[in-house]
């Protein structure tokens, strides 16, 4: 069982909550109880580095984890805890359950303890109750598939076949579509975001900026096309005039026609271009590709520049843009097998590179500079080429 009576001398509120197909799922509200508990902080991966993780992969099989959270017993004796009432009485759960603030990272735990080894491996990735298991042959894959199979039938965890997909080449994971070298929106979601509607105050603005910036990889600029949207978070009286009606149908557009990205190759030189503006810094990672030889986007980056960074010169922003870019992908940039060319638009940083008297903060940026292997290259104009970097496939 998951439940049993209780005579715990705390409770929850429980109810029900209609889902789409019509039925109803059986709800705690434990906010009171989560905010006197210890936090487990073991971190949940990131989306990002797990795509990232997927590079060169040809073939894939998702696996869905039954039951989640409820695979994993509660501490024996604090099973009262976390106890609910309901119009049938006083009842109290045995294993973990979604709302409880540690589920996730106690699931995530399991899960990685589990199949630590094939991690490693690097031939599966794992987000709590999703499995992805991706290799290069399907004769590799099929002995993977088969130990991961074992691996759940040992620890007693089972699947739901019904959102189970075995060696596909092309396969939804995330969110995101995934295939050899390239990854993509998922259609189904980005589809609905053409329809949403215009938000009305700072609760209805704040999940379209949850969905567009889960997606914001694809997205060329994103802080700055986002600011006016993200300042109606702030304390400041809600307001909506062009500015922001503007960013709402600008990203809304660029989340329907972003770009297919690449997987990074690290056998093929990485180029790297940067702007920055008064209030935002972007950059576009891009690597050439041997089908077509036109440049093809990898990632985006995209950062709004703190109160302090604004008042910088104009060179000084350039740089920053620069050195944002070479820390977010440090790990394809650092100790790459070609130079990395950095394309600007102006020659800034081609004078700092030599100059003799810098102040701290140039300082600082000129040594984590001397990490990386590259070559400077002007574009002049705020253009830069960008048709060609940005083409899609």
């Amino acid at each position: 069982g998951r439940i049993r009576p209780s005579k715990s001398p705390m409770a929850s509120p429980f109810f029900f909550v209609k889902k789409k197909d019509g039925s109803l799922s059986p709800v705690q509200d434990y906010r009171r109880l989560n905010d006197i508990t210890v936090k487990n902080h073991y971190p949940l991966p990131l989306i990002s580095e797990l795509v990232n993780q997927l590079r060169g992969a040809q073939y894939f099989t998702k696996l869905d984890v039954h039951w989640g959270y409820n695979n994993v017993r509660i501490k024996e004796g604090d099973e009262w805890k976390a106890a609910f009432c309901t119009n049938c009485g006083l009842f109290e759960p045995l294993v973990m359950f979604f709302g409880l603030t540690n589920s996730p990272a106690t699931f995530q735990t399991m899960m990685n303890n589990i199949f630590h080894d094939l991690i490693l491996e690097g031939v599966v990735c794992i987000y709590l109750d999703d499995i992805l298991i991706f290799t290069c042959t399907i004769k590799e894959h099929r002995r993977i598939t088969r130990l991961v199979l074992e691996r759940l039938r040992q620890y007693k965890l089972y699947l739901r076949q019904d959102k189970c997909e075995f060696e596909k080449t092309k396969i939804e994971y995330l969110g995101l579509i995934i295939s050899e070298g390239q990854v993509e929106m998922d259609p189904v979601k980005v589809n609905g975001v053409t329809a949403w509607p215009m938000p009305t105050n700072k609760k209805e603005v704040q999940p379209f900026l949850g969905f567009i910036n889960f997606y914001w990889r694809f997205i060329k600029d994103f802080s700055h096309h986002a600011r006016p949207l993200f300042d109606l978070t702030g304390k400041e009286a809600w307001r909506w005039d062009n500015a922001q009606q503007g960013a709402f149908e600008k990203l809304k557009e660029m989340v329907t026609s972003a770009p297919i990205l690449t997987f990074a190759d690290d056998s093929r030189p990485f180029h790297v271009e940067a702007d920055s503006s008064d209030f935002a810094m972007g950059a576009v990672l891009s690597q050439q590709s041997p089908e077509d030889q036109k440049w093809h986007p990898v990632v985006f980056y995209s950062k709004s520049l703190s109160a302090v960074e604004r008042n910088y010169e104009i060179h000084d922003k350039e740089i920053l843009a620069i050195m944002g870019a070479l820390e977010e992908w440090r790990h394809f940039l650092e100790g790459a097998q070609h130079k990395v060319e950095i394309w600007m638009d102006h020659k800034n940083l081609e004078y700092f590179m030599t100059a003799k008297k810098l102040n701290r903060h140039q300082a600082r940026w000129s040594l984590y500079l001397s990490r990386f292997d590259f070559s400077l290259h002007h574009h002049p104009g705020r253009s830069m080429g960008k048709t060609d970097a940005l083409s899609r496939r």
